[in-house]
């Protein structure tokens, strides 16, 4: 600024300089001569404008006007280009424009709801980019405490668990429940996948924070092929959990009453007459859930119908208090036969 004859007079600014830059922002700043430091009435100060070029039209609009000596331009796309230039306005109404100014924002940042938004996606490309930018690991957790890994074993997705492998992920790593890949993928019956994750490292003595193992996990999901499998490749069938010591065959006996997989269960060597924390047994846990079928397999694999539990209550006591009439009938009958 200069004075004539004891008038201001604006001289032409320096553009603004560029701050902090975001993949959104763009803070500017600009340090104008101390004579225009604000002083005596407010109707005397100098004014500042900052204006954007509109990338279309070419034309400028106001995105700040007042007295501060900074601003920052927020709600920009990622990795795009800005143009601005600084208007200084003297109290008497004269105005000169600063050169432009062009700034470019950074790029976005991944983050994990983008990582996981691809796994879930199935999108192997999205993947690749986001962890060869190297600043998001390969296992991060979702809100849920859900790695990549597992919601890829969980829905199969074979190639995307070949990947992330690939990249260091821990094939053991646990959500807050306890539960890992393999078992998430032996309950939704992902084979390759489950195969995959032993070949890695996978093991079948991890178990959740309620103590059950993928065993447990694959019985509660029904999946007959992977269960036969698991058999073969030596997990054991008749691990306990810790909380019900309940073994997989009494899950099959509360959930899904399969037969089949109770079947390839008591092969291998499951218990028929084991009993939980209460007493309980698979027959009795059967015969609660009315699986009718299952209550006969089990009697005629070697299930024992005078066990009590440890308040002194049969099976034949449940199933008239629940009334499971069908139970009952079979009950009868088998006294019946051997009376």
């Amino acid at each position: 600024m200069e004075f004539t004859g004891g008038e201001e007079v604006i001289q032409k600014p320096d553009p603004p300089v560029v701050g902090k830059v975001t993949h959104y922002s763009i803070e500017l700043y600009w340090d104008i001569h101390r004579v225009f430091e604000h002083k005596g009435p407010s109707n005397e100060w100098i004014k500042f404008s900052i204006e954007e070029e509109d990338a279309k039209t070419h034309s400028y609009g106001t995105i700040y006007s007042g007295y501060s000596r900074k601003h920052t331009v927020e709600g920009l796309e990622p990795s795009s280009q800005y143009r601005f230039r600084l208007k200084v306005t003297g109290c008497d109404g004269e105005f000169k424009y600063s050169p432009v100014v062009s700034v470019s924002t950074t790029r976005e940042p991944m983050t994990e709801e983008q990582l996981h938004q691809a796994i879930n996606s199935n999108d192997e490309a999205k993947v690749i980019s986001i962890l060869q930018t190297g600043h998001m690991k390969a296992d991060t957790p979702d809100k849920f405490g859900v790695t990549p890994l597992m919601a890829a074993a969980q829905k199969g997705y074979l190639r995307l668990v070949e990947l992330l492998i690939d990249y260091g992920t821990d094939v053991n790593q646990e959500d807050g429940s306890g539960k890992n890949s393999l078992m998430l993928a032996c309950f939704s019956g992902q084979l390759a996948v489950a195969q995959y994750l032993r070949k890695q490292g996978a093991t079948w003595e991890s178990r959740d924070k309620c103590g059950s193992t993928a065993m447990h996990w694959a019985a509660d999901g029904g999946h007959l092929k992977v269960i036969q499998w698991m058999i073969n490749d030596g997990c054991e069938v008749d691990v306990k959990d810790h909380q019900s010591e309940w073994t997989p065959l009494m899950r099959v006996s509360a959930i899904t009453g399969n037969t089949d997989i109770a079947q390839i269960l008591i092969i291998a060597g499951a218990n028929v007459n084991a009993k939980d924390r209460d007493g309980k047994t698979p027959l009795m846990i059967a015969a609660l859930n009315n699986h009718e079928n299952l209550v006969r397999l089990l009697i005629e694999k070697g299930a024992k119908c005078d066990i009590k539990t440890e308040y002194g209550i049969s099976i034949m006591d449940m199933a008239k208090a629940f009334n499971r009439q069908s139970v009952v009938d079979i009950l009868e009958e088998l006294q019946n036969e051997h009376p």
